[in-house]
């Protein structure tokens, strides 16, 4: 208030002129009027003018265009220059000079729009830089704002190696080139990659200039395959294969390596363009057999884990980078031969003897069953000729069946020691594979690893009793079970089997006897080391009707001698028999009707 007493009224001030309106002196007011609007400038609507940015925050931008007003843009419009700052000349377009508010209208948007086709096409032409901004993800790439228009920016051309993850890229703004203009469809296809390409080749030139086998470089884990790993060195790409990953086995390359990780690596090999490089991890470091222990020889005990399977054995790693083999005939000390994978699978810790060592060709060979005692060292304590064992049917052979009586030590039953009574024509009409069967060790063959082994022997020779019962001439009861070419077979009391030649099957009446018939048989035969018997039906009436020609007149009786001594000869058998098979005494019958013959 104290101020305000202190001001004193202009002297001169016309009250009148101010009380009809007149306030502007000597100074007319159209005068006025016309050097305020020499200061402003003429815009229209719908026109694109420059202006100068003059204040900004995070939701919009003021720009002032010499007009009586500042426009008023959202920020959202300038998201494609994050650069920008107060003091810069940005281009608007004027949509409204004033809203109902007084205020001046623009869009830095639509200006851009309104002119984005030709500065599209100038940058084409001029192989211009741009920057744009990447809105949004889409199929194959991304879109790009690019002066307003939306541009297609392909995953291929983001960058020079291969993107995992295009999302990261959305909300950038980022450098481009424009590639490619669809005048027709208005279709913009822009590049990143082609920014980096140019440098990236010199770069790769002065690299390839310089390589050499044997050189150690830096790269970066570009791609991860189940072969291997791809390495760019700078602009040029090499592979190292897994085998070259690791001197240990690597099931997968990302055991080892991670994408976006730099190694060093050497360069093993490269074609004579250069554009094949092959590069080794486990090359710098020392082959893990220069660093075994001196000291381990054949006939150490090592432990290991199994790597690898294989029908034929396992490899057992003891050490990164030094393995063994262990063939599967290595793994019991059983000589029927099984799949490795019935002994041990892979990851297993084991124990094993080194049974073959060479440095040089960085081979070893182990084995497991030599870990326990060899069954064979004292066989003829512990299986002597004469003891009885059970054993398990392991497979079988014409001749016979082999079996295993413990895990190692196998035998074979002759066809002939599996029954005293029964013929047996094949092993598997008496027992099955897998079953056990009751033994007796007969001889021992140490050196091939063999029992010859009986099964017959655990009972007594009924053959013994046979001999008194089935004597030469004496008559049986017996049913023909089977009838062949050169005779029959014919089943005897107490299980026994005899045969009788058809000269011998032919019943009184002159029939021949069939299949299933029962007859009474003559024993005209008897070979116990053959376990043989010879039968005969006719011989029992044509005995009987010798009989009755003793008591006929003295004339006849020569005549009747002499055909009973051919008769008795054809029953004789001359040499030693030896076999006991059927055959043998087909064979035996065919022998008998010649000497009748004669």
């Amino acid at each position: 208030m104290e101020n305000l007493k202190n001001i004193q009224p202009v002297e001169d001030f016309n009250w009148d002129a101010y009380e009809v309106g007149e306030t502007y002196g000597d100074v007319s007011k159209d005068d006025l009027v016309k050097t305020y609007d020499e200061t402003l400038n003429t815009v229209k609507d719908k026109e694109v003018v420059m202006g100068t940015v003059t204040a900004m925050n995070k939701r919009e931008v003021v720009v002032n265009i010499g007009f009586k007003s500042d426009g008023v843009v959202s920020m959202a419009e300038f998201r494609y220059n994050p650069d920008l700052k107060i003091g810069d000349e940005v281009e608007v377009y004027i949509e409204n000079q004033e809203d109902k508010k007084g205020q001046l209208i623009l869009s830095h948007k639509k200006a851009r729009a309104t002119r984005s086709w030709d500065r599209v096409n100038e940058a084409l032409e001029k192989d211009e830089i741009i920057k744009g901004y990447i809105k949004c993800r889409t199929k194959g790439g991304m879109i790009v704002d690019v002066f307003g228009i939306e541009a297609f920016l392909p995953g291929s051309q983001i960058d020079v190696k291969p993107i995992r993850d295009y999302d990261v890229f959305v909300g950038k703004t980022m450098e481009f080139k424009i590639v490619k203009i669809n005048q027709e469809f208005k279709n913009v296809v822009v590049s990143h990659k082609a920014l980096i390409e140019a440098e990236l080749e010199a770069q790769k030139k002065d690299i390839i200039s310089k390589l050499e086998k044997g050189q150690v470089l830096e790269g970066t884990v570009k791609n991860i395959t189940s072969y291997g790993v791809f390495i760019d060195l700078g602009g040029v790409d090499g592979l190292i294969h897994i085998t070259d990953l690791s001197w240990g086995r690597v099931s997968h390359p990302e055991e080892i390596v991670q994408l976006d990780q730099k190694i060093n690596v050497v360069i093993l090999d490269f074609d004579d363009e250069k554009k094949r490089i092959a590069l080794g991890l486990k090359q710098l470091t020392p082959h893990p057999w220069d660093a075994l222990d001196s000291e381990l020889k054949v006939g150490d005990k090592v432990k290991g884990k199994v790597v690898v399977m294989a029908d034929y054995g396992a490899f057992i790693e003891i050490a990164p980078g030094v393995e063994g083999l262990i063939h599967v005939s290595e793994m019991s000390w059983t000589q029927h031969l099984r799949s490795a994978q019935d002994f041990m699978k892979v990851g297993d810790e084991i124990e094993a003897v080194i049974l073959t060592l060479d440095r040089d060709e960085r081979k070893m060979s182990l084995g497991i069953k030599q870990l326990k005692a060899d069954p064979w060292e004292d066989i003829e304590s512990r299986f002597p000729v004469g003891s009885r064992h059970t054993a398990k049917v392991r497979n079988f052979t014409n001749f016979g069946v082999f079996v295993e009586i413990e895990e190692g030590v196998d035998g074979l039953i002759h066809i002939s020691d599996l029954s005293w009574t029964k013929k047996i024509k094949h092993p598997s009409e008496f027992t099955q594979i897998g079953a056990e069967i009751e033994v007796q060790v007969l001889e021992i063959d140490k050196e091939n690893r063999r029992l010859s082994l009986g099964h017959k022997q655990l009972e007594e020779n009924p053959w013994d009793v046979f001999e008194t019962i089935f004597t030469v001439g004496s008559i049986h009861e017996g049913t023909i079970i089977e009838v062949l070419d050169k005779g029959a077979v014919v089943s005897l009391p107490y299980g026994v089997e005899g045969f009788a030649t058809p000269k011998h099957l032919v019943k009184e009446d002159g029939s021949q006897a069939a299949v299933d018939e029962k007859l009474q048989f003559k024993v005209i035969e008897f070979n116990k080391e053959a376990k043989r018997i010879i039968l005969s039906h006719s011989r029992i009436f044509e005995d009987e009707q010798k009989g009755a020609k003793k008591d006929a007149p003295a004339g006849d009786k020569k005549p009747a001698a002499r055909r009973n001594k051919n008769e008795e000869s054809s029953a004789m058998v001359t040499g030693p028999v030896e076999k006991t098979t059927l055959g043998d005494i087909e064979e035996l019958a065919a022998l008998k009707e010649k000497l009748s013959g004669k």
